[in-house]
């Protein structure tokens, strides 16, 4: 195989959480990857998905520490006095630099989500599982957070 063969051209993420420090490093991950010139595709299912809901991606919970919502706020000032990109911030540049999104349709009607609640700029399509792996059949890099 010739070294221009083995070149990454894609990466596929499932979302599975939605929590601020996991909804981050899958937008960290991504915005990575297309500065790298791959294509990348999110998958956000399950509580992954609440994170694409109007008004949500500033108000997602930490995953551990919480500590009542003590933690997130720690973890807001680190982010602001390092220079760290908010989630918001992440999200813009991930769809402006042709980041793709599916927003899982499962979920939607498992939990009872509309499409009136999510926020549709964020989103390229709704799909399920197939979707998904439609997008990572020919990936190089597969991730689920």
């Amino acid at each position: 195989m010739e070294n221009s063969d083995r070149k990454v051209k894609k990466a596929a993420i499932i979302v599975h959480s939605g929590t601020i420090d996991k909804v981050m490093s899958a937008l960290i991950i991504g915005n990575g990857s297309l500065a790298m010139g791959i294509d990348c595709t999110l998958f956000f299912t399950f509580w992954g998905l609440s994170a694409l809901k109007k008004g949500r991606i500033n108000s997602l919970p930490l995953s551990r520490m919480n500590l009542f919502g003590l933690g997130k706020k720690l973890i807001d000032m680190a982010m602001k006095k390092n220079n760290v990109a908010t989630a918001q911030r992440l999200i813009k540049d991930y769809k402006e630099l042709g980041g793709k999104i599916i927003a899982c349709d499962m979920t939607m009607s498992l939990m009872n989500i509309k499409e009136s609640q999510l926020d549709k700029s964020l989103i390229d399509s709704y799909g399920s599982v197939g979707s998904f792996l439609n997008e990572a059949k020919d990936a190089q890099i597969t991730l689920f957070i």
